[in-house]
């Protein structure tokens, strides 16, 4: 493709979303909005156990209940189920009320079998098997560089710590499902998914079915950060039960589901060791882990699941480092892809450890950081960052706030891919000067359809609503999903191709050299008939960019509650070349507040008795609010040279991070699992008795990596020697 323009009249600047008046008219349609002529409802029946031997499921009694069209069974030859909520069955009937009915005279019969559902249970040697290999504790992945116990020797300061990250849930807006229609011709799926194409894919394996008989649309959805880029078993049955109803079948998970079934961020437990030079320089790393994905499939040994292992040591300079990591599992559903998998995880234990050692070494964490981080961008960031936040002036020595409510300030950083991947778009000129650009690309909330009328718009010379964007569906041209932050990359890119090899040919059907602005109209009149069709693409494969970002934040910590408030957040982040600046700072928002979630509230809590998931629902999970929201103040380093960047991901990484900072730097006293709770606070400060104290406490966590040590050595010798 040609480079992007130096002078811009639309990239770079604020513009508001071309579907804004859609959505909040409510004329956007999501698959849960669709009806097609003759639509059943579907529904799933769960296991109400943790883990079963299931020797029979009858569902002729549910077949003959008033308006059931449809039943199925979720695996066909699948006789065991390893956590509560796993699919056993499905049907479609004329309404929800009928099917949810009909779902209670489903027989099963079942043998239910030892279960744990809590990661420090699982790694006793009694503990109940979740696979059929014995281990629940999989194989360790061991990495050095270096000679780690010479450069501990040689370290001046040295800080230890262990540290815990909880199972954050999904919960976008719109759950997860599908509207399916099959006929023996085609098959049309409107999809709540990040990926039109993957979804295709995953239904036409499933059926046996060519990928050019199934098209999948997605013209609006609520939210997905992850866990939605396939056709889940939700889509599979879907598409089956509409086969055998002869029917569209609408299938949309409950908030419950949810919970149990479509995937989390996983939790982490991480032993690590960090020593450094005097004047601060880094000289070794030394880390134990283990992840829990839950129940994953394939053993143990492959349950690394999305995030249970993560890149460490997370993005400075470390010559000599020693890493282990392993995964858990547990009898729950398994983990999946969450907003920057890993990343989040291993921001909280490094950063945390980057403070701790600038305070023993009487160095300022932000000049510790700026001394190791090997990107030049980064350093430029903390920079930045500093001198807006106030740094000097804030920062005080950990624990030195006067008065109950003791203020504090941390910091973090993050690192991410950044790039685009394969795309291709197309161009439709008509004669009467209309544009259409189609790609099948799909908008997950991002404002993915505004960028791309953008990009259209500076390259022809048109405003960007006299664009026709149409995107979303399989019969366009091929875009991959909207994951790991390429969307923004990867279509912009191919929409500037596509439409600079449209302006090319229309400059040579008219024989117009400059067929822009006021000569648009004569130009487009020497189409002809039919209309202009002209193609672009971006390269195949990732390319990856590397996006870096730095954040600070100020908290207030309330000493006789436990609770605390953000006073501030400041988000310094690397964005190539902005395409629309009001929904790149949107992201970086809503990247934010996701973040505040993963620091202080989310959590899913499991019952050790039942395998029940205890808070599936709005009221129970605890997700940010508007109250829970300080300001947010955004630096973009608009850097065109650069390229697209995505920055979904990366301005969420370094959030929790930088809470946790600020919390210890207020309490001076390291608070090391995640969320940090008001009774984790109390804990802390010795106003809880040990008794009445999270589970979470650093001495419960000893004890469990203890417990892996005496694991046979078939399972973790190379895991915890």
């Amino acid at each position: 493709m040609s480079d992007w323009p130096k002078e811009t009249k639309y990239l770079g600047k604020s513009a508001p979303r071309l579907d804004g008046p859609a959505k909040v008219t409510g004329a956007a349609k999501y698959a849960y909005d669709m009806q097609p002529t003759g639509w059943l409802w579907g529904a799933i029946l769960r296991s109400k156990w943790a883990a079963a031997k299931i020797t029979s499921i009858n569902l002729d009694k549910a077949k003959a209940a008033p308006g059931i069209k449809a039943a199925v069974l979720a695996r066909e030859g699948e006789r065991q189920v390893r956590y509560y909520g796993e699919e056993l069955a499905a049907l479609a009937g004329t309404s929800k009320e009928a099917v949810e009915d009909a779902l209670r005279l489903i027989e099963v019969q079942a043998s239910p079998l030892p279960f744990v559902v809590k990661e420090m249970d699982a790694t006793k040697p009694d503990a109940p098997k979740i696979f059929a290999d014995g281990q629940n504790v999989g194989e360790a992945q061991v990495r050095e560089n270096g000679n780690v116990a010479e450069g501990f020797a040689n370290s001046a300061a040295i800080v230890e710590n262990t540290f815990e990250t909880q199972v954050q849930l999904h919960h976008p807006l719109e759950t997860h499902g599908n509207t399916v229609a099959f006929t023996p011709e085609e098959i049309t799926v409107w999809a709540s998914t990040q990926g039109v194409f993957s979804v295709r894919d995953g239904i036409a394996d499933n059926m046996g079915v060519p990928q050019s008989q199934v098209r999948v649309i997605c013209d609006y959805m609520g939210g997905g950060f992850g866990s939605k880029l396939g056709p889940g078993l939700e889509g599979a049955i879907a598409t089956r039960l509409s086969q055998a109803a002869g029917a569209p079948v609408k299938l949309m998970l409950t908030r419950l589901d949810e919970a149990l079934a479509v995937g989390n961020r996983p939790s982490t437990f991480q032993k690590v060791k960090l020593g450094a030079a005097a004047d601060g320089t880094l000289l070794a790393y030394e880390m134990d882990s283990f992840g829990c994905p839950g129940f994953a499939a394939g053993g143990a040994t492959a349950a690394g699941g999305s995030g249970a292992t993560f890149p460490a040591p997370y993005i400075y300079k470390v010559p000599n480092t020693r890493v282990k990591q392993a995964s858990v599992a547990i009898n729950a559903g398994s983990s999946r892809a969450f907003r920057a998998p890993g990343h989040p995880t291993a921001s909280f234990g490094m950063e945390a450890m980057m403070d701790d050692l600038a305070v023993k070494l009487g160095i300022d964490p932000v000049e510790l950081r700026i001394k190791n981080d090997p990107l030049e961008i980064r350093r430029k960031e903390y920079e930045i960052g500093r001198e807006k936040f106030g740094w000097k002036e804030k920062y005080k020595k950990p624990g030195s706030s006067a008065g109950v409510v003791k203020t504090g300030v941390g910091c973090g950083g993050a690192t991410w891919g950044g790039g685009g991947r394969g795309t291709q778009a197309e161009v439709q000129i008509n004669r009467d000067g209309n544009v259409e650009v189609r790609c099948g690309t799909q908008d997950i909330g991002t404002g993915a359809r505004t960028v791309v009328a953008l990009v259209a718009a500076e390259v022809l010379g048109l405003a960007p609503d006299k664009i026709t964007v149409r995107i979303g569906d399989t019969r366009f041209p091929p875009s991959g999903g909207s994951g790991g932050s390429t969307t923004t990359a990867s279509v912009s890119p191919a929409i500037f191709d596509a439409c600079t090899n449209a302006l090319t040919e229309l400059q040579k059907v008219s024989a117009m050299p400059d067929a822009r602005g006021a000569n648009w109209s004569e130009a487009c009149k020497k189409i002809g008939m039919n209309p202009l069709v002209v193609q672009g693409k971006w390269r195949e494969g990732l390319s990856a960019s590397g996006a870096g970002g730095v954040q600070f934040a100020e908290v207030d910590v309330d000493t006789e509650t436990g609770f605390i408030a953000i006073r501030r957040i400041v988000a310094i982040h690397d964005c190539g070349l902005i395409v629309n600046k009001l929904t790149c700072e949107s992201q970086i928002n809503g990247g934010v507040i996701q973040g505040i979630g993963y620091a202080l509230y989310e959590a899913r809590v499991m019952d050790r008795a039942t395998g029940v998931v205890l808070n599936p629902n709005f009221e129970t999970y605890k997700l940010p609010n508007g109250a829970d929201v300080p300001p947010i103040e955004i630096v973009l380093l608009d850097m065109p040279e650069r390229g697209v960047i995505g920055i979904g991901e990366p301005c969420h990484i370094p959030t929790a991070a930088a809470i946790a900072n600020a919390v210890a730097n207020a309490l001076g006293v390291r608070i090391t699992s995640l969320p940090i709770t008001p009774d984790k606070v109390l804990g802390a400060l010795g106003k809880v008795p040990p008794a009445a104290r999270s589970l979470s406490d650093s001495q419960v966590l000893h004890e469990a990596f203890a417990l892996v040590r005496s694991l046979p050595a078939t399972t973790v010798e190379e895991f915890m020697a």
